[in-house]
């Protein structure tokens, strides 16, 4: 494997590590601020890599040059939410904060691109990669998180400002989330356009590319 091949494979290795590890640690620290500390115990709020490591979504994936992937969920239990705390509310807010924490990610890294070329910074090669590559797969990980399709984040924050009756019909709804997921895939080469060109758009947009 030469040198331009190991930059490529740790320009998508390391932000897809950095964006998973990162929207995992909102939930534990969200769900902690309402009073859950379950994922604190379970040694899950921390930004170390190591504790979120899924040996497929988090690994294989990512070192395969998969810009893509999945960590091992944070444990919330809304039981233990404070009492002024919601249960509905607490865990909707629990739940856009993984997305949320990847939205903030990928602005922060385009600023630094808008930034730097703003002030004629000329960024070096394997920087400005690894910059405009977690600004695509953080925005990728958030609006692929944010659709309502279980298990994602996107389901359970529907769920929760769903009227209550309207829950048994998206309780029948949910039952159908392997033929959901398995429509959202084969979309792209139906339409022609998918949730991988709308991001593109976005990056480069957010970006100035």
């Amino acid at each position: 494997m030469g040198f331009d091949q190991i930059v490529l494979r740790a320009g998508s290795f390391i932000p897809v590590i950095l964006a998973l590890t990162v929207h995992e640690w909102a939930h534990a620290r969200v769900a902690l601020h309402f009073g859950d500390d379950t994922a604190l115990q379970q040694g899950r709020l921390t930004l170390n890599p190591l504790a979120h490591l899924d040996p497929i979504g988090t690994v294989l994936l990512p070192l395969l040059g998969v810009p893509f992937g999945w960590a091992k969920p944070v444990p919330v239990d809304p039981s233990r939410f404070r009492p002024e705390v919601s249960m509905g509310r607490g865990m909707l807010l629990t739940a856009a904060a993984g997305p949320v924490s990847n939205l903030v990610l990928a602005m922060v890294c385009a600023a630094a691109l808008r930034s730097a070329a703003a002030c004629g910074v000329a960024l070096s090669p394997p920087v400005d990669f690894l910059l405009s590559s977690s600004t695509g797969i953080n925005l990728a990980l958030a609006i692929f998180n944010l659709l309502p399709i279980p298990p994602l984040d996107g389901s359970r924050i529907v769920e929760e400002i769903l009227p209550f009756s309207f829950r048994s019909v998206w309780n029948r709804i949910c039952s159908a989330r392997f033929a959901l997921l398995i429509a959202l895939f084969i979309a792209p080469s139906i339409f022609g356009f998918g949730i991988g060109d709308w991001v593109m758009d976005l990056s480069a947009r957010l970006t100035g590319r």
